[in-house]
């Protein structure tokens, strides 16, 4: 079993991590204490172990993490890419089912695009919950698509969980896996912009 593999390349100081965030909750709690991730020495793109030893995540490595903890646990590794329009930057959360219901675990410094209760039927469901306050300082809603359930499965533990080198390869397959389209081109030049009382709601930002 893939939870099996995922044991056998962990250290013991990690299986203790993982073993006790045993819920979605309790890894959204864990990944919430952890420092965003600002790559002021440039770009990355961390595995799991290198996440625990730096202690700072962006979205997509605390994505990985979360769906490395949720695979050590017994469900399926699996990323959701929401993708953007050019001047704004694509956010991945990790899935997650629970009672026939889809949830996600998610990193952000911003109190929107963060974790979802599982109460939504379908992917695109979860998916959409995040369009209306994904949007820039001008008010442009910029959420464009979101991938099908990206399986980590796919690839062999030691690739993404205990790597030591930047995982953009990894990155770049989930950015060109299939995306489903959320509007019409003429449906999304109709959108309404943020108002500028919606946009100063969502200022605040966590880490500094």
């Amino acid at each position: 079993m893939y939870k099996d593999r995922i044991r056998s390349v962990l250290s013991p100081a990690e299986k203790r991590i993982f073993a006790r965030l045993r819920t979605p909750q309790k890894i959204q709690d864990y990944l919430d204490k952890i420092p965003v991730n600002f790559e002021l020495s440039g770009e990355t793109y961390m595995s799991p172990r290198r996440m625990l030893r730096e202690r700072a995540a962006h979205c997509f490595e605390g994505a990985l993490f979360a769906a490395a903890v949720l695979a050590y646990h017994g469900q399926k590794p699996l990323l959701l890419d929401l993708k953007t329009s050019a001047e704004d930057e694509d956010h991945v959360v990790a899935l997650f089912r629970a009672n026939g219901r889809w949830g996600a675990i998610s990193k952000t410094n911003h109190a929107v695009l963060r974790y979802r209760d599982p109460v939504y039927k379908n992917v695109r469901e979860l998916a959409m919950s995040y369009f209306h306050e994904y949007f820039m300082r001008s008010g442009k809603k910029t959420m464009r698509s979101y991938s099908l359930p990206f399986d980590l499965s796919k690839f062999s533990p030691e690739t993404w969980i205990t790597a030591g080198q930047n995982l953009d390869t990894l990155a770049a397959k989930l950015d060109f896996s299939k995306h489903i389209p959320i509007a019409t081109a003429k449906q999304l030049r109709a959108l309404r912009r943020a108002t500028p009382f919606e946009i100063a709601t969502v200022e605040a930002t966590e880490w500094k």
